[in-house]
């Protein structure tokens, strides 16, 4: 086991000789005996369009995302449940390419040419000898449970399309598509975010054979308080905080409670609480900052849905990290440790109040000594760093991990890439078809049995 892993692991950094793909697993291109792939996007990862009219809203033309701030992208609040109101919006496909970037196109080929993978609609009857994946296009705005529950109805069309209610599929989960995954194994299609104690129950474990995650931020992201308090950065232009503040998933991405997310001018920590409605009306951030909306009732209903969504995300984090009375499935990761990566927000006086800093070059005063680049940035790729990925809370890999950080990883692999450039990676395609089409992996011990 030991030999293999270090054969599997490959660090993609520097110039270096291609792997042939083709030649390398051609072998097994006829084999039949080789599960589904589903394949679920990250945040911003899958297209939106208006059910009614049909017109693209995300990303949309090149005109669009070079100008726009997307603020039909906005979902509506319910003030009396504090929750989003049915949207006009529908998720349709999946973001292969925009503005001639490719995001998700590198995979999907990868798939297909060298895996022998068949892109498949649900509904379609399945021909002998077929190997198919799937693409899961999910309304990313919504609260990752909606999205696990809709997870859940695709899984459960896959095994009727082949005709197998046991038959249990491999899941490809890109940034908070892991998250969504991760609930799903644990809770299934229950809601367990509603104060109450709750077990892990692992309801989902028994559809899914394997998890492959790449770029998730399992300890959360910093990144994402910088996108709620400056705007999301799309082209020319940012998707407003105010915006952001609708989207119950954007929450769900904060650093984990376990995390170091801010420090004061002097480095330390400051006992600040995330998920404290307090902490971000002390500090003037998203909908406690300026720019409230002209109606009060409704700039009061706003807040009372981020106080809701921000109670939702703690115990969404906690729920995700908390151990699992049983493990069948152990992780496979994938991620970047290469780019330096926003993972503390630092606080430092300025004219009689608090102000804050999202970069070391932001600091007006640096106190001597003070190393405010290895506090505010760590190894990443550029939006989740390498120890959330790993959900630890330190770089240290000879730091005990904390009891209430539980991940069941079978390896990790890094690279040197970008977030959204992780899956154009040679080597992680290289090693995603190893995994997916090893019928046997030495960390797998048999479903049901704790590795």
């Amino acid at each position: 086991m030991a030999l293999l892993a270090v054969g599997l692991l490959l660090v993609a950094c520097g110039d270096a000789p291609r792997p042939d793909l083709k030649r390398l697993y051609q072998f097994g291109m006829g084999s039949a005996d080789t599960a589904p792939v589903i394949l679920i996007p990250g945040a911003f990862g899958s297209r939106l369009r208006d059910r009614v009219t049909g017109e693209e809203i995300w990303p949309g033309p090149w005109w669009r995302i070079l100008f726009s701030a997307y603020p039909g992208i906005a979902l509506e609040i319910d003030p009396q449940t504090n929750t989003p109101r049915p949207s006009r919006l529908e998720a349709y496909d999946i973001a292969e390419r925009a503005f001639g970037r490719d995001f998700y196109r590198p995979i999907m080929e990868t798939l297909s040419r060298h895996g022998g993978y068949k892109r498949t609609t649900v509904g379609t009857p399945v021909k002998k000898g077929e190997r198919r994946f799937y693409v899961f296009s999910y309304d990313w705005r919504q609260d990752n449970v909606t999205s696990a529950r809709a997870l859940h109805e695709l899984i459960e069309a896959v095994r009727r399309d082949h005709g197998d209610p046991s038959l249990r599929v491999d899941l490809v989960a890109h940034s908070m598509g892991g998250l969504i995954a991760r609930y799903y194994l644990r809770f299934g299609t229950r809601d367990v975010l509603d104060g109450q104690a709750q077990q892990v129950t692992m309801e989902g474990a028994s559809r899914v054979r394997k998890l492959v995650l790449l770029g998730t931020p399992n300890l959360g992201s910093v990144s994402s308080l910088h996108a709620f308090l400056s705007g999301e950065p799309v082209g020319l232009r940012r998707i407003a905080p105010r915006t952001l503040a609708t989207l119950p998933s954007g929450y769900q991405l904060f650093p984990h409670p376990l995390a170091s997310w801010l420090i004061g001018i002097d480095g330390r920590p400051l006992a600040d609480e995330l998920f404290d409605a307090e902490t971000w009306q002390r500090h003037g951030w998203s909908v406690y900052g300026p720019g409230a909306l002209a109606d009060p009732a409704e700039e009061a209903a706003l807040r009372r849905y981020f106080v809701h969504q921000l109670e939702r995300a703690r115990r969404f984090a906690w729920m995700l990290s908390v151990a699992e009375p049983v493990s069948p499935i152990r992780y496979v990761l994938f991620g970047g440790d290469c780019h330096l990566t926003p993972a503390r927000l630092l606080v430092e006086p300025e004219g009689g109040r608090d102000a804050t800093r999202l970069a070391p070059s932001q600091i007006r005063a640096p106190r001597a000594g003070v190393p405010y680049d290895e506090l505010m940035l760590e190894p990443g790729d550029g939006r989740v760093t390498k120890p959330s990925l790993l959900a630890r809370e330190t770089l240290d890999p000879s730091a005990p991990q904390h009891e209430d950080s539980f991940l069941p990883v079978a390896y990790p692999f890094f690279l040197c890439e970008h977030h959204n450039a992780l899956t154009g990676n040679i080597n992680f395609q290289d090693n995603l078809l190893g995994v997916l089409l090893t019928r046997h992996l030495p960390w797998e011990s048999g479903h049901g049995e704790t590795p």
